[in-house]
């Protein structure tokens, strides 16, 4: 078993997920892949086990349904973190996030706790994106900054790589946000304890098959919990990491 675990989260990413798993396999090979699909209808589940079964690096989490990306990933913490993996990497699935970029975060997390793979430092860049999915994504990592006090370019940035004592460390079992707000929740609980975050850029390119999973319910949810941490912080009832909700 490698040192180090992929968790890619999927849900009706039959098209890309061949591809992405691929071009994963030959950029890492020091590196362990586990697809969690939430029952995708498209049979990406049974792609991945076909996959899995002609890749022993490739391993495959069924879920019961859609249940969002947060409990995705904690599903795939909890598988991760009981086989005694070291490093956890979150990716996309829609070939957003680009495998070669990968060394490069593994290099980094040698000398810390989160690695981010950032759009938004010098070098990082989005190709592809309408102006305002650049509006949002810059708005919504400039405002969590803002509200709660995080020395971070890219908040919302789901290309990351983590060790795994640091992920129990935080407590990811109570991590309970949905969408974007999800790695906007991970990284303040990083930053409250005292872990070492630092960015690295990379490319981000916008999906070319399949749909966005962006929502008007996904921005809400992080405006409104953003918010409220924020708030709480400001009065000094509690701090950000102490939150649960």
């Amino acid at each position: 078993m490698n040192d180090v675990l992929v968790i890619v989260p999927t849900y009706d990413e039959a098209q890309s997920l061949p591809v992405l798993l691929g071009d994963l396999l030959g950029a890492v090979p020091e590196a362990d892949v586990l697809v969690v699909d939430d029952a995708s209808p498209d049979g990406t589940g049974r792609i991945a086990e076909q996959i899995a079964a002609e890749q022993h690096r490739v391993h495959v989490l069924h879920r019961s349904g859609k249940q969002g990306l947060g409990a995705a990933y904690r599903a795939g913490f909890a598988w991760a973190l009981d086989r005694g993996y070291g490093v956890l990497v979150e990716m996309d699935a829609d070939g957003s996030h680009l495998p070669r970029d990968l060394p490069r975060l593994l290099a980094a997390v040698h000398d810390a706790d989160l690695v981010i793979g950032s759009r938004w430092v010098p070098g990082g860049e989005v190709v592809n994106w309408p102006w305002f999915r650049r509006w949002i994504s810059r708005g919504g990592t400039g405002y969590a900054r803002w509200a709660l006090g995080l020395p971070v370019k890219d908040t919302t940035a789901g290309f990351r790589a983590m060790r795994a004592a640091a992920v129990e460390q935080i407590g990811y079992q109570r991590v309970a946000s949905q969408g974007y707000c999800f790695q906007i929740d991970m990284t303040r609980r990083f930053v409250d304890a005292g872990l070492r975050v630092t960015e690295v850029p990379v490319t981000f390119v916008e999906r070319v098959q399949g749909r966005s999973k962006m929502s008007g319910a996904i921005v809400r949810e992080a405006l409104l919990r953003v918010t409220v941490w924020g708030v709480q912080r400001r009065l000094g009832g509690r701090s950000a990491r102490s939150l649960e909700r």
